[in-house]
């Protein structure tokens, strides 16, 4: 048996930090499987490179480096990242972020972003270090429908400050750096399963546990997006190259992405609508350091970054207007209420605020893809870029002026339990639209007459050709799309993309006491974990989670099994002490987990991502961890 790494953070397991890190590499040479790596790791050629000497890239290897995040309990999680850096075999560390760096995490629930392209110098990387601070964090979380500030301690309720995250990976796993080729490096916060929020505390706390695991294959793929100003276009290559800015920066030099584009590549730029080819046109017109912000898929294999949709010029967030996204969640007239709103200012730091006030007018230009579309497109529930001027609202908070602006429609996530699922439509029983709850939207107007307005309890979604076939009524059901204009309901929706049952997500959260049990489970092998329900603390998490459905794990009869997923890509760790192991093959996972728990040490949590079957309630895990305590 031969875990895939261990960790060890010392000042990081002190402060017994609640983020679960994914340091996820894919080594150049491609890879994968599920079994655990047992072959002695080839030496590395060796090359003379200074990552900040021009002369020497071409003896480099080159690392893209993105962030991402699991889904939480948070609206905000924003929090300045200091420093990223790996260690060579031989003892040499290279710095991977060239800045301090101010991050929201929960803006990757959906997406990876790229946050910098570095030149390192070849050999076998086998440890890292992500230093955080919290002195500024800007943390908020939900109470009653009202956004509230939460402050993260650690188990003995100290607030967190500066702390280091260390991993350091097996001898015979490390990160492959190879002259002239390019290496991705993806850093993920999963602080859903590391967090226990309390909001009846004022301020509301997040309690947390360090797990921080290093892998170097992910196991989930999103869509990545790239932002920073434009350095040139190639129209005969049907690409541009930008210097990298992430997370709303407006300076520091992050590297240099290449972004393809394709003949379906949708443009706004400057207002304008454009796609394919006209859009590039369009682009080259733009002079160098134009600011761009583009969304697409990463071929891993080839390194290669293509644009799905591109923004550029004016149409970037913040650039030559302050800029407010949400969700909409009242309308009248010219006048409509944003929720969870994050501002953009132009002149100072991205921030959250939870309501903002919006004015519109005949003369706001509204896009919707690649159209150009009226005021009309605006309604309840639909999730908006708006471009204008913000200023403190009358009646407090604050408001944007965007009627010589722009807003443009963006997509929104609905979920829920199915009402009914026939061809052309599916209706839904709504438990959340963008993470926020049906009872903060006011759907008043909607419709075409009252009698019509939006019925969260029965919302219409239009499906068109989509197949809603296997879609079973009072089964949990994700949509995404956009909402039907204003006053024109029914339907309430047009979906462009359904995820059923069968494909959502499961996430399983399970704590014992806070002093853990030594007898959690009836029984660990490579069949699988049985948790024992006798074990379960009264006040910690025990359930299941499948999109907008909650299952309680003591409403099921005889209990789940927890067993190893046959996807491809599988992660499983043990945290014990100051220390995490990894395993790629379920059975090395279980193994190890049962020889742990040898009757004096106690298991304190677990969690795990993967698929419930509800007909055999069995839990396939394509992530899990274990938290372990001992005397």
């Amino acid at each position: 048996m031969t875990p895939l790494l261990s960790t060890v953070g010392p000042r990081a397991l002190a402060l017994r930090l609640g983020l679960i890190t994914t340091f996820a590499v894919l080594a150049a040479c491609g890879g994968g499987g599920s079994g655990t790596t047992t072959e002695a790791v080839p030496p590395v050629e060796t090359a003379t490179c200074d990552p900040d000497d021009a002369t020497t890239a071409d003896q480099c290897g080159v690392l893209y480096l993105a962030v991402t995040d699991a889904d939480g309990d948070f609206l905000a999680y924003t929090v300045d990242v200091v420093s990223l850096s790996l260690e060579r075999a031989n003892g040499d560390t290279v710095e991977t972020l060239p800045n301090t760096t101010r991050i929201d995490f929960t803006d990757y629930v959906e997406l990876s972003e790229f946050v910098s392209v570095r030149n390192l110098p070849p050999g076998n990387y086998v440890a890292g270090t992500i230093t955080i601070d919290y002195s500024a964090a800007e943390i908020l979380v939900e109470k009653d429908g009202v956004a509230v500030p939460a402050t993260v301690v650690d188990a003995a309720g100290d607030p967190l400050t500066t702390f280091d995250l260390s991993v350091t990976l097996a001898d015979d796993d490390p990160v492959r750096v190879t002259r002239g080729l390019a290496s991705l490096l993806v850093v993920d916060f999963d602080l859903g399963a590391s967090h226990v929020v309390d909001v009846t505390t004022d301020p509301a706390t997040a309690v947390a546990e360090p797990i921080i695991v290093a892998d170097i294959e992910p196991v989930d793929e999103k869509d990545v997006r790239v932002r920073g100003p434009l350095i040139d276009v190639d129209i005969a290559n049907a690409n541009y190259d930008v210097q990298l800015r992430p997370f709303f920066r407006r300076d520091g030099d992050f590297g240099v992405v290449s972004v393809n584009v394709t003949d379906d590549t949708i443009y706004e730029i400057d207002g304008d609508a454009f796609t394919g080819e006209a859009g590039l046109d369009a682009l080259a017109q733009l002079a160098s350091g134009a600011p761009t912000r583009a969304i697409g898929t990463l071929d891993v294999g080839a390194r290669s970054f293509t644009a799905n949709e591109v923004l550029a010029g004016s149409s970037v967030p913040g650039t030559s207007a302050d800029a407010v996204r949400g969700h909409v969640t009242s309308r009248s007239g010219n006048t409509f209420t944003v929720i969870g709103a994050t501002i953009i200012p132009t002149d100072r730091e991205a921030y959250f605020n939870d309501t903002v006030t919006v004015t519109v007018g005949d003369d706001t230009r509204v896009v919707s893809g690649d159209m150009a579309t009226t005021i009309d497109a605006i309604s309840v529930g639909q999730r908006v870029w708006i471009r204008g001027a913000v200023t403190p609202a009358p009646q407090g908070g604050l408001a944007i002026d965007a009627t010589n602006g722009s807003v443009r429609l963006i997509r929104t996530r609905l979920s829920g339990l199915i009402v009914a699922a026939n061809p052309g439509q599916l209706d839904l029983d709504l438990t959340a639209i963008g993470g926020r709850r049906p009872a903060m939207f006011d759907f008043s107007g909607t419709g075409m007459d009252p009698s019509t307005d939006a019925d969260p309890e029965n919302y219409e979604i239009a499906t068109g050709p989509l197949n809603v076939a296997d879609f079973a009524a009072g089964a949990p059901a994700v949509a995404y799309g956009n909402v039907n204009e204003f006053g024109f309901a029914p339907p309430d929706f047009v979906g462009r993309t359904l995820v059923d049952l069968d494909e959502l997500r499961a996430s399983l959260g399970i704590g014992w006491t806070a002093n853990g049990s030594t007898a959690p489970f009836l029984s660990i092998s490579s069949d699988g974990l049985v948790p024992d329900p006798a074990a379960f603390a009264d006040d910690a998490r025990q359930a299941i989670k499948i999109g907008p459905r909650i299952v309680s794990l003591s409403d099921i009869d005889g209990g789940i099994t927890i067993t190893g997923s046959d996807a491809r890509r599988t992660l499983y760790g043990i945290r014990d002490g100051d220390s995490v192991q990894l395993y790629r093959d379920f059975a090395d996972f279980t193994d190890a987990l049962a020889s742990a728990l040898d009757g004096n040490t106690a298991a304190r949590s677990l969690s795990a991502q993967g698929a419930y079957a509800t007909d055999t309630k069995v839990f396939s895990a394509t992530t899990l961890w274990v938290t372990l305590l001992r005397d």
